[in-house]
């Protein structure tokens, strides 16, 4: 397993460490729950160091990116940032990712740490016929992301940066505890606002010292990969592996917002994604809630009123705000309007849920 350079950190904090996507990484330290609310209504510190970064730069950068990625580029201006995914040239994700528009002719890919070896060969097999010039970062840089309402009181105390004026998935480049040439981004995975701060590994334990020492008087805490995927839950954001995956289109995961047909786009599998929208499709990942106290889980199968199989759970939690059980899945057409009842087929018992609106945690 790899270790991120605040590994030794987890451990002295008694966090409970598990094996994901390679690295050594905390899943909780006093609980999820805990570590939930705490992101909600203050703040807390997560290590994503694990995430994978890839450059790509020169006077072929822009060719390269619009190709691999769904969503539109040339709106990208540096200094702001763009969700997007890799269609696979099948039909389905290879991944989903971030596109920071860092500087002219130079683009930061964060991509997920589970897919970062899987996505760098994707991009160096489609760049042959362009010759961008791209670099795997990964091992070289650490993340932070310092997450809740409160997470702006903490870091304006660590630089000159006026944070207030980095919106949603906007960026800035500077001095962050004494340190240069930090990222510091507003993407939030958690929707609980706050920022991503991605520094060189031989800065990281400095930062993260700094981060909890400016922090204290606002209870900051250091916060697992249980909670993560929770708040993310909370918020409808999918998880690559669970809700989407090489068998799922970004129309089908009703990532429509991120798949941009206008001209000069001609991105991979562009024509297929333009004849699903045309023709229209079969199955629609949606959110759910409970009905009943029950947690639903990956894989668990949804059915209608007659037992039928009309879909499955692709992630599911009790929901630490709201006290009930959600979930995303992928259901028939038919069954994707919000107010629609479908059941959760758990321990061969059919539970009742209801189809509704994301997020499911609206704050």
């Amino acid at each position: 397993m790899k270790n991120t350079p605040f590994t030794h950190l987890h451990e002295k904090f008694g966090a409970k460490m598990v094996e994901f996507a390679g690295f050594n990484m905390p899943v909780s330290y006093t609980g999820i729950n805990e570590e939930h609310i705490t992101v909600r209504t203050g703040v807390g510190v997560f290590d994503v160091s694990h995430m994978g970064e890839i450059w790509i730069k020169g006077p072929k950068a822009f060719d390269l990116v619009q190709k691999i990625t769904t969503n539109d580029v040339s709106k990208l201006s540096p200094g702001i940032a763009q969700y997007s995914c890799f269609p696979n040239g099948k039909g389905g994700i290879v991944d989903d990712l971030i596109v920071y528009h860092y500087g002219n002719q130079k683009y930061l890919l964060v991509v997920n740490a589970s897919n970062t070896e899987k996505d760098w060969n994707w991009i160096v097999e489609q760049n042959k016929t362009i010759g961008a010039e791209i670099e795997n970062a990964s091992d070289n840089i650490a993340q932070l992301a310092i997450q809740g309402p409160k997470a702006i009181n903490v870091l304006q105390k660590l630089t000159n940066i006026d944070l207030a004026s980095i919106k949603f998935y906007t960026f800035t480049v500077g001095k962050m505890a004494d340190v240069d040439n930090v990222i510091i981004s507003a993407t939030g995975y958690t929707g609980a606002g706050g920022f991503e701060v991605y520094m060189y590994n031989k800065d990281a334990v400095k930062i993260w010292n700094a981060v909890f020492e400016a922090g204290k008087e606002f209870g900051i805490k250091p916060i697992g990969l249980g909670a993560r995927d929770t708040l993310r839950l909370e918020m409808g954001y999918c998880l690559y592996g669970n809700d989407i995956d090489d068998t799922t289109s970004p129309i089908e995961a009703g990532l429509g917002w991120i798949t941009k047909f206008v001209d000069g786009n001609d991105f991979i599998d562009r024509k297929y994604m333009e004849k699903l929208k045309t023709d229209g499709i079969k199955k629609q990942l949606v959110g759910f809630e409970m009905k009943q106290t029950a947690i639903p889980r990956h894989h668990y199968e949804i059915v209608n009123k007659n037992n039928e199989k009309i879909g499955h759970v692709t992630s599911g939690t009790m929901s630490p705000m709201l006290k009930k059980g959600i979930g995303m899945g992928y259901v028939d057409v038919n069954y994707k309007q919000a107010g629609t009842e479908i059941f959760v087929k758990i321990r061969d018992k059919n539970i009742p849920a209801e189809v509704v609106k994301l997020p499911f945690f609206k704050g």
